[in-house]
């Protein structure tokens, strides 16, 4: 029988924190960009999850996590609101295409 061990947590996370960096790089969408970082959170929260229980730092590691979420949640609406107004303003959501912000 297989058992889920630390190391199982820690690939994962590697797995989620690859892709929502490739995300990140490659794309050109503001939306799909976000969805990147989202992933590199909740990759960050498995890592916190995952030394709480394995390295007994009792509940250190799942406070960590919550923390992360409120701010995940808090990014997830200020970015919104911000790529709304980006679409408002150059009708587009494109990153390479919204190179007049300064004006």
């Amino acid at each position: 029988m297989l058992t889920v061990g630390l190391t199982h947590y820690l690939v994962l996370s590697a797995i989620l924190f690859s892709l929502g960096l490739f995300g990140v790089v490659t794309r050109r969408n503001a939306i799909l960009v976000l969805m990147g970082v989202e992933l590199i959170l909740n990759s960050a929260n498995i890592n916190f999850i995952a030394f709480s229980h394995y390295g007994n730092l009792n509940i250190d590691g799942q406070l960590a996590a919550v923390f992360v979420i409120i701010l995940a949640a808090a990014e997830a609406a200020v970015a919104l609101a911000i790529v709304l107004n980006i679409y408002k303003t150059f009708q587009t959501v494109n990153v390479d295409e919204i190179n007049k912000l300064k004006e």
